[in-house]
């Protein structure tokens, strides 16, 4: 069975170049019918906070991306990393290292100063030394020869051993390295395929070492390229990226966030948007460029509003909520709802957006936009709106019927159909650009539109009382 994880550091919230390697590995053990397991790698007390697990879950869920094991916690499996490392110690594999943190800087001092490479210089490694306090363990790398491994997407990648000091695999105070607590988790968790940064492929040397050490066979590796800015230089928050509970706040879909982060340096064909379901059943490793993807906040914002135009209202809903938290929402039907969002959808391009321009169907009080409302507003339309208040008492609601029944009236009233048009839409939203005036009478129905276009008159005759007899 296929077997992937996404190892997280809470020392920070998720961002993209983070959520695409996690989706990668979402998609890869989906697409296999595997397993994707995740992990904190927590070991970092000073840095490692809980409400960055929790951030890190909660944008996780947001996404889709839900984990089939974990999470499991490094700062939780410090014994296990501990037998592991006994049973190297014993089998002669590796040796604990008493030189202390001042002797060690000095000497990468004297390295660099050289012009050379700073390399632990094994003055420990034949002392044959036992545990103590202040002794870190070292693993025995190899002294010749090459440390070999078939990446999925490279070919083979070749270090010379010699380039692989005798790193550190537990610390003095007990708890292991980076490189030994990756290798024992990969290894008791099954894990046969890692796919993950190309940043990460100088550690793959030494994480090679620990696992013929142990006698275990390496799992599978793809090392993806990084996500750069628009200018080429790596992603960070000056090119405009945020976290990806950043992207919830802003209004962005889950599934619009999932297509983007897919076609950072994927494809497939000329398809350019995909439902999750077909990223399942598409996704390819071999499909992925090893050009580094550049982060292009318009495209991701033309696709937040491809997928805002032709999701389903139902889903739309379900995400625009919280962003409707000044309404009582318990007032309306879900009909009315989804309704009302048909309406919108074509015309936004985030869920901010559509919480705005959806608000004068979830408010009794429309406040009208003064411009348009001097334009429009005026007391010659009052006779007009009356007569379109008594005859919609009668009409049908159907868009052709109700677009054929205005062109009448401008026409016997000698005022424009734009005038009628708009002192109407104002009258029902309160502005001068909405949704299809015909759309929203439907929505509304006779009696909230009545209604509203009542309040219009009102409206005109306490702000021209005198001035004419209306």
């Amino acid at each position: 069975m296929v077997i992937t994880r996404f190892p997280p550091s809470p020392t920070g919230h998720l961002h993209l170049g983070g959520a695409r390697t996690a989706l990668f590995n979402w998609l890869f053990s989906k697409h296999n019918k595997g397993k994707f397991i995740l992990r904190f790698e927590d070991t970092d007390k000073e840095r490692s906070k809980p409400e960055y697990v929790e951030s890190i879950k909660a944008s996780l869920e947001w996404l889709g991306l839900n984990w089939d094991e974990g999470p499991y916690f490094q700062s939780e499996r410090i014994k296990i990393y501990q037998e592991y490392a006994q049973k190297l110690f014993e089998e002669g594999k590796a040796y604990y290292c008493e030189c202390s943190k001042e002797l060690l800087e000095q000497k990468k001092k004297e390295m660099l100063a050289k012009g050379l490479k700073p390399k632990y210089d094994k003055r420990c490694r034949e002392k044959k030394l036992g545990p103590a306090p202040d002794r870190a363990l070292r693993i025995k790398a190899p002294e010749f020869g090459e440390i070999v491994f078939e990446d999925l997407l490279r070919g083979k990648i070749v270090f010379l051993a010699e380039e692989v000091d005798d790193f550190i695999i537990m610390r003095s105070d007990g708890t292991p390295t980076y490189h030994f607590a990756v290798v024992i988790d990969d290894i008791t968790m099954g894990i046969t395929h890692i796919i993950r940064g190309d940043d990460h492929i100088s550690n793959t040397p030494k994480q090679i070492l620990i696992y013929e050490a142990l006698g275990v066979n390496p799992p599978e590796f793809a090392h993806i390229p990084m996500v750069l800015g628009p200018d080429g230089t790596r992603l960070s928050k000056r090119h405009g990226a945020k976290s990806i509970l950043e992207y919830k706040e802003a209004g962005f879909l889950p599934n619009a966030l999932i297509n983007y982060l897919a076609r950072l340096g994927w494809g497939y064909g000329d398809q350019e948007y995909f439902t999750i379901e077909e990223l399942i059943e598409k996704f390819d490793l071999k499909n992925i460029n090893l050009s580094p993807a550049r982060f292009d906040q318009d495209k991701l914002l033309a696709i937040n509003a491809y997928w805002m135009r032709n999701s389903s209202s139902k889903y739309l809903l379900t995400h625009l909520k919280p962003f409707l938290k000044n309404y009582d929402l318990n007032k309306f039907s879900q009909d009315y709802l989804l309704s009302a969002i048909e309406t919108v959808k074509v015309r936004t391009k985030t869920l901010i957006e559509m919480a705005e321009m959806i608000s004068f169907y979830l408010t009794e009080e429309i406040i009208y936009d003064k411009d348009g409302a001097k334009n429009f507003l005026i007391p010659e339309i009052v006779p007009i709106l009356r007569k379109v208040v008594e005859d919609l008492k009668e009409l049908s609601l159907e868009e052709k019927l109700l677009e054929n029944y205005l062109r009448t009236l401008a026409e016997a009233s000698g005022m424009k159909l734009k005038n009628i048009a708009q002192a109407i839409r104002i009258a029902l939203t309160g502005k001068t650009v909405s949704p299809g005036l015909f759309e929203i009478i439907k929505v509304l129905g006779k009696e909230k539109t009545i209604e509203r276009i009542n309040k219009a008159i009102e409206y005109i005759n306490k702000n021209y009382q005198g001035e004419k007899n209306i």
